[in-house]
């Protein structure tokens, strides 16, 4: 009994460190994903639009946007006007 207690506590305390390490989710620089066409796979690791289509070059696909891009962490500064 005092076996099934202790590892009971110890899982409980095991699951609470997970929330605890676990911060909030970073934001997606990466802007766009090339979807190859030989392997099939994805690659959503591209800031610029010329980036992923030098990726894809000679080996077929296309590029989309990443749905999962979140933009800048702050907005671009304004230019005064004079």
């Amino acid at each position: 009994m005092r076996y099934a207690a202790f590892n009971l506590a110890v899982g409980i305390a095991l699951v609470a460190s997970v929330f605890i390490v676990v911060g909030p989710a970073a934001a997606d620089p990466y802007m766009w994903c090339a979807q190859f066409n030989i392997s099939g796979g994805t690659n959503c690791g591209f800031v610029t639009y010329e980036q992923c289509r030098a990726a894809i070059s000679g080996m077929g696909g296309i590029c989309t946007p990443n749905p999962f891009y979140t933009g800048p962490d702050q907005a671009p500064a304004r230019r005064g006007t004079h």
